[in-house]
């Protein structure tokens, strides 16, 4: 099982740097392709912090890329660690951890790279404009809320 779930975090560090080099290469920075009118469009914008664009506008922007670089790079030991032990399995919870360490890698790769991380997907809910993300942060989101919900509706074998 282990190799479907390295294989799914392969996939998406795959699918994150093959739509940041297309984004990068045909979307000039800064500008953006409607695809639907008021709600969806792929941007090109280049993140110097975290998700949700935290700590963009640090006093120190080359201390805040090395902690976000160092804190990722501990995320992704551990969760490596974590799923080399569960990872016999095929749990819900295994493959939250996939997603996980794929966008984790993803991200990294980019701030270790050049310091900024490339996001392009854009969304307007009525006239909330959310942060632009990229593949890689759907994945850390999406492995966030199944591990929610793997620890919501698990059952805890040790009161068994």
């Amino acid at each position: 099982m282990r190799g479907w779930l390295f294989g799914l975090s392969a996939l998406i560090i795959g699918l994150d740097r093959w739509t940041k080099h297309l984004v990068s290469h045909h979307i000039g920075l800064g500008d953006a392709i409607t695809v639907i009118p008021g709600v969806f469009r792929i941007s090109h914008v280049l993140n110097s912090g975290a998700a949700f664009s935290l700590f963009t506008d640090s006093p120190h922007p080359e201390h805040t890329r090395w902690f976000l670089i160092a804190f990722s790079l501990i995320a992704a030991i551990v969760v490596l660690g974590i799923l080399l032990r569960i990872g016999r399995r095929m749990t819900l919870t295994a493959v939250a951890l996939a997603l996980v360490l794929g966008g984790d890698i993803g991200n990294l790769w980019d701030r270790m790279r050049t310091g900024l991380v490339v996001d392009f997907l854009e969304v307007h809910i009525v006239h909330y404009h959310w942060p632009d993300f990229n593949v890689a942060d759907s994945a850390i989101v999406t492995g966030g809320i199944l591990l929610l919900l793997a620890t919501l509706f698990t059952k805890d074998e040790s009161h068994a």
